[in-house]
């Protein structure tokens, strides 16, 4: 009948009941395209519990419907870009970062170099992630691949957390990471080192998902006029969006900075175990 009618059964059900208000996720389309403009990667699991989180009842197939209709669609990724240099002769270290279980924070940091395009020229980002909470604990853009890059993101996170017995830095083999001037601070602050193997990009891949969600949430959405601005603008996202509100499903559906705010406090800290 409603076909013959030529109008949507949805409407005929409206029409019987007018009290009922229209079907009309009018409030919840707007707040949904609101996350959209802010999270432009967010498939409809992260916009389901975005809205959660802001107070709305709502099941992820309403939020597919809805998102499809709207043309609501998450921003698509690039290719990844390998820039690492492992052909130097310094000494590298066995992969202990595999066989880890993890328990808490400051037991795994993993590290990683990317590159950022600005108008004329490459510049160059190191980070430090917290591996239990994925928060960035540590960061330096430049505009050189030398050993200050490396180094001024460790000593961010040597200053900003506490170095547990039996933490462990885990990196790809690149000269940056392998140099005496890196493994030496890591040493004297008593952190072992680990290293991915030899051509394995997939033993850093937490480090790698990271990179990729920066590019395609932030790097490829801003013109960054020079190194100054990509600075300022790539230091918001990483402090004030990543780590305090992106959400993360590893974590539940929570920021970083959330997450590790749930943590049990522990009087005696615990190291990571070892898998047999």
């Amino acid at each position: 009948m409603c076909e013959a009618a030529g109008f949507s059964r949805a409407g005929y059900y409206r029409f019987l009941d007018p009290e009922k208000p229209a079907p009309a996720d009018m409030d919840l389309r707007d707040e949904m395209q609101k996350i959209a403009l802010e999270w432009p990667s967010y498939g409809s699991r992260r916009v389901t519990r975005e809205l959660k989180a802001r107070g709305w009842d709502v099941n992820r197939k309403r939020v597919q419907r809805l998102m499809q209709e709207d043309n609501l669609l998450c921003v698509s990724k690039r290719r990844f870009v390998v820039t690492t240099d492992s052909a130097h002769g310094l000494k590298v270290y066995p992969n202990r970062a595999a066989s880890l279980i993890l328990s808490g924070v400051d037991q795994l940091w993993i590290a990683d170099i990317t590159y950022i395009r600005l108008e004329e020229e490459f510049v160059y980002l190191a980070v430090i992630l917290d591996a239990y909470s994925r928060r960035v604990i540590g960061w330096h853009l430049d505009d050189g691949l030398d050993d200050s890059l490396t180094l001024t993101a460790l000593r961010m996170a040597l200053r900003d957390r506490g170095v547990r017995p039996g933490l462990v830095h885990h990196s790809d083999r690149g000269v940056q990471y392998a140099s005496g001037d890196y493994t030496d601070l890591l040493k004297d602050n008593g952190i072992d080192i680990s290293m991915s193997r030899k051509a394995n990009p997939w033993d850093n891949a937490a480090c790698e998902s990271f990179m990729k969600t920066l590019k395609y949430e932030e790097v490829y959405r801003t013109e960054y006029r020079n190194l100054v601005h990509a600075r300022a603008a790539i230091g918001e996202f990483l402090e004030k969006v990543y780590n305090e509100k992106r959400l993360h499903s590893a974590l539940d559906y929570r920021s970083p900075v959330q997450f590790e705010r749930t943590l049990v406090t522990r009087t005696e800290p615990e190291t990571a175990r070892v898998s047999a």
